[in-house]
């Protein structure tokens, strides 16, 4: 019989390179293909430009049709509020944040697939907010993404969201505005299937994070304007992604306030090379430090699914559970084969499900930040015994590593052959001298670049001849890696330096949808991109 805890009781929370699959749906070639330059024009109810005439808008009757084939299940209403809060970290660290509520990460939000979930995000703060919910394939006017699909929710308004829930799966959401989802603002959003065939006694929801906020003064927003001073220490001029976020009173930026959280000498070769831009002064499991790690309480032999999601701003995390075996059944919500593994590696926004058998004593759930030297630290408790160090990394982490390349989509939603109709080429562009960061040499725009027709098969060519890895998402699709027969089926997926990345998804949910870089830095600096749908 499975049993459903609690957030509290299971530490707290829940949980976008490939993860497994960062080495996977990266090839390290050349970097291959040019631009694909549709239209550079906009116009959707969001706020897109007048270029966007012949685009399905995001409340377009389109839109409505597509959302009416995926059916109107039970109302789940949910009432969000996102505050200024003090959140406690552990081990008598308390930083003044954003939160969902007073919790970190914000309350978990379980929901059945066929469901409507009806949510009303309150908004609290100093500034205007959005909600984006990460990795569904929902109707285009709620995927929430300011200036594009909705207006940005003022402070002191509501937003009500209200959309089908087709999918199963591990799910998270946060903001789409400016750079508010490194700070507290992100939780878990699981799916259930109705039909689930998985067998498991417990369920553990594990959100992996990197944490700046509030300490020594810092802020994301002092973060991100340290940034782009670049590596020449010249003010980059110009704001590439979201226009700049009004900040409150006490919210203003100032790179001078606190030390520099530039980071240096990184390096990773999972990344192929720098692992981040950010020196976080703290990682986090379900909102702990690991000087006082959260807690997981099963029996000997209990079967645990777990349920994982890199909700970091700049980290990719390397997890390992110490003296265990784990075997992935979904990467980003979807089914794939079973496939054991000792360690995974998730970019920023990927998720993995994993299977353990536990067994009887006291288990580190190590993650890694990856060329970063930290780690956040999570406990399973079977038995007695004393807490692991901070400092332990279980050897499995030096085991195998399971790459995306290796994993098959579940035979239920592999995507079916078929040629592309459409090819779409992206180069990635920008660096960190200039923090200049986009696609094709430009920087964001909530024009419609690349468009695509309903009914077709599109193939995504991206390729990164800069010295950064990244891990891209597609809004309201899930994807087939394409460079591997029977690839897994993801929404995101890194692309390493000097790699190319191929990706195929079935056009079947009309609007504007973004794609963009899931480091929250490279994407308000410009690394995003719009997606549009023809009439």
């Amino acid at each position: 019989m499975r049993t459903h805890i609690s957030r509290r009781s299971l530490m707290g929370a829940s949980l976008a390179v490939a993860g497994t699959g960062v080495l996977a749906a990266c090839s390290k070639e050349g970097s291959g293909g040019g631009s694909h330059s549709g239209h550079s024009g906009g116009g959707g109810q969001g706020g897109a430009g007048k270029d966007a005439q012949g685009f399905v808008t995001p409340d377009g009757p389109e839109v409505k049709a597509a959302e009416a084939k995926r059916g109107s299940g039970p109302e789940r209403k949910v009432k969000l509020t996102a505050i200024a809060t003090p959140l406690d970290l552990g081990g008598g660290r308390t930083v003044r944040s954003w939160a969902y509520g007073d919790q970190l990460p914000g309350q978990e939000v379980r929901v059945t697939a066929g469901d409507t979930l009806a949510l009303t995000l309150a908004n609290n703060l100093p500034q205007a907010t959005s909600l984006h919910w990460h990795g569904l394939a929902l109707r285009n006017d709620m995927d929430g993404v300011p200036g594009l699909t909705q207006q940005p929710i003022k402070p002191g308004a509501s937003f009500d969201y209200r959309f089908s829930v087709a999918h199963p799966g591990t799910y998270w959401f946060h903001p789409h505005s400016g750079v508010q989802q490194d700070r507290g603002l992100y939780a878990p959003l699981i799916v259930e299937d109705p039909k689930e065939p998985l067998k498991y006694d417990k369920e553990w929801v594990i959100v992996l994070d990197d944490w700046v906020d509030g300490v020594d003064g810092s802020t994301p927003d002092a973060v991100l304007t340290e940034l782009r001073k670049g590596m020449t220490g010249g003010g980059h001029e110009g704001h590439g992604g979201m226009a700049p976020m009004s900040l409150g009173a006490d919210e203003t930026p100032d790179p001078k306030k606190g030390p520099s959280r530039m980071m240096m000498g990184a390096k990773s070769d999972l990344l192929g090379g720098d692992a981040g831009d950010v020196a976080y002064p703290h990682y986090l499991i379900n909102g702990r430090t690991p000087e006082a790690p959260t807690s997981f309480a099963a029996r000997p032999g209990d079967r645990i699914r777990l349920r994982i999601i890199n909700a970091g701003g700049d980290t990719a995390f390397r997890v390992a559970l110490g003296g265990h075996e784990m075997t992935v059944t979904h990467t980003d919500g979807f089914p794939v084969q079973h496939a054991p593994t000792d360690a995974l590696l998730l970019g920023m926004g990927e998720r993995y499900d994993v299977l353990v058998t536990a067994k009887s004593g006291v288990f580190p759930f190590t993650a890694v930040a990856e060329g970063k030297k930290a780690a956040a630290l999570a406990v399973l408790r079977t038995g007695s015994g004393a807490v692991p160090s901070a400092a332990v990394r279980p050897k499995e982490l030096e085991r195998r590593l399971l790459t995306a390349d290796k994993l098959r989509a579940h035979a239920s939603v592999a995507l079916p052959d078929r040629k592309p109709d459409r090819t779409v080429k992206i180069k990635l562009s920008g660096g960190m001298a200039k923090y200049d960061w986009g696609f094709d040499g430009r920087a964001y725009s909530p024009n419609p670049s690349h468009e695509v027709r309903s009914g077709e098969r599109v193939r995504l060519v991206f390729s990164n001849p800069t010295e950064m890895w990244h891990p891209l998402h597609l809004h309201g699709h899930t994807f087939g890696l394409a460079n591997v027969a029977g690839g897994p089926r993801k929404d995101t997926a890194v692309i390493l330096p000097n790699g190319t990345l191929s990706v195929d998804f079935d056009a079947d949910n009309p609007g504007l949808w973004m794609i963009h870089c899931h480091n929250v830095y490279h994407a308000e600096a410009g690394m995003m991109t719009v997606l549009g749908y023809r009439k």
